[in-house]
């Protein structure tokens, strides 16, 4: 690995996580000397990775064109972005498309329906995969040596009260997943908060990502939220696995 583009991305990352930060603020963070930050950032700002604003720094725009770029390039993306919002306007929620990579989820889409609710999540947010039904759909259909590995290196952190943080309980629930075909998700990432989602797979059986329906708890229950909401979400799932094995 090396360490001075590993360094570069590390700051990138924690400007984001700052929305901007100065100077004096990354070089307490890196426990670099001044100079050194100030020579990572006019090379990322000459590159247009970061923006310079009074004494602070934010990220650049020239990220968006290589994350719009690289989702544009995504089979799934392509194969799915029709019936994510279909899906959104016949049931008025917001519906979202994942992906897993590096062992996290990815949001490559979102629609919005009339009656959505605001998330903290947006395109090419990343989440764990352990406390979503995205997540917990894409799980239960990689191989189990490959969640174990990414549960050895993301963990299973709480987020709300009804987060799974135990291996074994994970692996009880990801069964279920299987066997019913789809996964819930009662407010084990955002309190007030559930959701329904549905696995694409391919035709070599390999899962592609996972769509998925949320809303508040209050709407979601019962009926529609057991059967209804899973049916839609099949009928799309269906129609994206046909554009996925035979487009």
């Amino acid at each position: 690995m090396v360490k001075t583009a590993r360094t570069t991305f590390r700051i990138l990352e924690a400007i984001k996580a700052r929305d901007e930060a100065t100077v004096t603020e990354l070089t307490d963070e890196f426990a670099l000397s001044k100079s050194s930050i100030h020579n990572y950032l006019k090379t990322l700002e000459h590159e247009g990775y970061v923006v310079r604003e009074g004494n602070a720094y934010r990220v650049g725009l020239r990220l968006l064109d290589l994350g719009g770029y690289a989702r544009h390039k995504q089979r799934l993306y392509q194969s799915a972005k029709e019936e994510v919002t279909k899906i959104a306007e016949e049931t008025g929620e917001m519906t979202n498309l994942l992906v897993e990579e590096h062992g996290r989820g990815i949001y490559l889409h979102r629609a919005n329906g009339e009656q959505a609710v605001k998330s903290d999540s947006y395109i090419g947010h990343r989440v764990h995969l352990h406390n979503t039904a995205l997540g917990q759909a894409i799980l239960a259909h990689l191989p189990e040596e490959r969640v174990e590995e990414i549960v050895d290196r993301h963990g299973l952190p709480e987020t709300t009260k009804n987060t799974i943080t135990n291996r074994d309980e994970l692996f009880e629930r990801l069964e279920r997943v299987r066997e019913e075909g789809v996964a819930f998700d009662d407010e084990a990432r955002l309190v007030g908060l559930r959701c329904v989602a549905k696995p694409i797979v391919n035709k070599e059986g390999e899962v592609e990502g996972a769509i998925s329906i949320s809303g508040p708890t209050s709407r979601f229950q019962g009926e529609r939220y057991r059967t209804e909401l899973p049916e839609i979400l099949e009928s799309a799932a269906n129609v994206i696995e046909l554009n996925i094995n035979y487009t």
